[in-house]
């Protein structure tokens, strides 16, 4: 056999990998929670207007275990006070974070990274429309962590700034409503 190129060619295998394929993984049944469920809400007391055309704040019935199991309702208060680091979560649990990401996917049908990703931006679009709170507040207390994080959250999600999307938000009266 002549030598030359043809051994290159003969057993010539790519160097290149075929592109990773990422599994889209559906629930075959309903979701048993929405985020609307799940969400609980950075305010405490709510504007109650009486007949005399005065108001005070009164309680919001908060619920804080809103499924029952005890490490989901522990995540969702984790993320309902702004803290981000999954890692400390499971840490406190001894879980990994694909394990509790199993979770969130079996309870709510979406990617943990997602349920959270929504559940921050969610607790950020409350403060905006019901706070005068400064972007860097909102950003640290939604658990975005930074305002160019929030940024980027906000145009990927909604193609808004946070001024736009605080403008967006609000309605008259809104400011103060809860605390």
């Amino acid at each position: 056999m002549a030598k030359g190129n043809s051994w290159k060619t003969r057993n010539r295998r790519s160097r290149y990998k075929e592109p990773r394929q990422i599994l889209k993984r559906e629930l075959k049944v309903e979701p048993q929670y929405k985020l609307e469920d799940l969400y609980i809400s950075p305010f405490r007391e709510k504007k109650r207007w009486n007949e005399d055309g005065y108001w005070k704040y009164v309680p919001i019935e908060r619920r804080t275990a809103p499924t029952g199991i005890r490490i989901m309702d522990e995540y969702l208060n984790y993320l309902a006070a702004g803290q981000s680091d999954m890692q400390a979560f499971v840490d406190r649990f001894g879980l990994k974070t694909e394990e509790l990401a199993g979770m969130v996917f079996i309870l709510t049908g979406m990617k943990g990274y997602r349920f959270r990703q929504l559940f921050q931006v969610r607790l950020a679009d409350d403060l905006l429309r019901y706070t005068d709170m400064k972007r860097e507040e909102v950003a640290r207390r939604s658990g975005l962590g930074s305002v160019s994080n929030f940024y980027v959250t906000l145009r990927r999600e909604f193609n808004m700034s946070i001024p736009e999307r605080r403008e967006f938000l609000r309605k008259p009266g809104d400011l103060g409503r809860y605390r």
